[in-house]
């Protein structure tokens, strides 16, 4: 079964850069749907970005900020996130599922795999 771990979580400025990665143990992510959810203190948790096959899907939040991209051995999922808010503070989850239709792909439930959480924290 896969096992996702997140790293790559911290505490920046607002406006500041930071990348968090998932990866499997050197398994293949080339038959997955990966995305990337996240949970704000306090509140419910909230898609961020995913990729399915070689397209790739934005919360209209972070679009234009946020970059998910998976490297070539097709072994680790990145989020290049920029221009940070404090409205991006939460735990960040990685989920991975191989069947997920592209009108469920928002849906945390589609997922059935997901790692232990990298926490972002955004604070002055």
């Amino acid at each position: 079964q896969l096992q996702l771990v997140e790293s790559g979580g911290g505490l920046v400025q607002p406006v500041d850069s930071l990348i968090l990665s998932c990866s499997a143990s050197g398994n293949s992510f080339s038959r997955y749907t990966m995305a990337w959810f996240r949970q704000p203190a306090g509140k419910e948790g909230e898609f961020v970005a995913a990729i399915k096959m070689v397209h790739t899907y934005y919360a209209d939040s972070v679009k234009e900020r946020f970059t998910m991209s998976m490297n070539n051995d097709e072994t680790t999922v990145d989020l290049q996130m920029n221009s940070l808010r404090p409205e991006d503070a939460g735990v960040y989850f990685c989920k991975a599922y191989q069947t997920v239709i592209t009108s469920n792909i928002r849906n945390s439930g589609a997922y059935a795999t997901w790692g232990q959480g990298t926490k972002v924290s955004v604070s002055s």
